[in-house]
């Protein structure tokens, strides 16, 4: 997918080894905690189909990385290019003075600005528990049960370019925001249970419904061309032909759930 193009029959590569370090770009939106109301259940101890969180290895720049984004004219946070500037570099040297260099990266997302996050509570129903009371002279008890296993998916709203990076983006800024376990995919195994229980009246009929909660997020993507400029031992990133572009998605919460509880004659 990458192209390299070297000015000047470069011979040496950005496959190099100096290393180097980028702290992303400071966040613009102002962090936000939502609060999780009293109905939402954390999971995570009783599911029996443990869920895996989502790590993006290379977040850390080196010292070469933090240099070159430091220089560039637009925020980079896209983690896979990151990811790649780590694993290169362009080594100083006095002989390099008057070499002139422009190396052509890609065209990438390069970050992403959150204008809302939205908690849908009710994302996606996962479970139903009932209690037939009807016949009964006193209370009864009921509890949660997840009769069958369910896989819960995420993603984002429309289609745009380079849709695993951009989904990636989205995860980490809304992670750090809301300080929620987001995830793209959640898994709540069948016989998953909890103990919080819920009481039946006589001549009633108890209905316990399960919901996989989900954060709503909206912003903006950031896209641009990248190249890598070298002028004599001076080494920069810049980013031409920028477009930006609206964008949501839909954040499960991993291993937790909203419970509904009725009762009906």
């Amino acid at each position: 997918m990458l192209k390299y193009t070297l000015a000047f029959g470069l011979v040496f590569t950005l496959l190099l080894s100096d290393p180097s370090s980028y702290t992303l770009a400071k966040e613009q939106s102002k962090k936000e905690t939502i609060e999780l109301p009293s109905s939402i259940i954390n999971i995570e101890k009783e599911n029996t189909n443990p869920n895996q969180n989502e790590e993006f290895p290379h977040l850390k720049p080196s010292e070469f990385t933090k240099e070159l984004l430091e220089s560039s004219n637009e925020p980079i946070e896209n983690p896979y290019l990151i990811k790649i500037l780590n694993e290169s570099s362009i080594n100083k040297s006095p002989f390099a003075l008057g070499m002139r260099a422009t190396i052509f990266m890609g065209t990438f997302p390069l970050n992403y600005q959150s204008e809302q996050s939205t908690p849908n509570w009710q994302y996606q129903k996962v479970n139903t528990n009932t209690y037939d009371n009807s016949s009964g002279k006193v209370n009864q008890q009921m509890s949660y049960a997840q009769q069958i296993q369910k896989r819960i998916k995420g993603g984002l709203t429309s289609k745009v370019e380079q849709a695993e990076d951009v989904q990636n983006m989205i995860l980490l800024k809304t992670r750090k925001k809301t300080k929620l376990p987001l995830s793209l995919e959640t898994m709540v195994g069948a016989g998953t249970k909890h103990h919080q229980v819920y009481n039946v009246n006589p001549k009633k009929v108890g209905h316990l419904n399960a919901y996989v909660p989900a954060i709503v997020e909206k912003g903006e993507v950031t896209y641009g061309e990248v190249y890598v400029v070298i002028r004599g031992m001076k080494r920069e990133i810049v980013v031409k032909n920028v477009t930006s572009q609206k964008i949501g998605a839909w954040l499960p919460i991993q291993d937790h759930l909203y419970f509904t509880f009725q009762v009906t004659p």
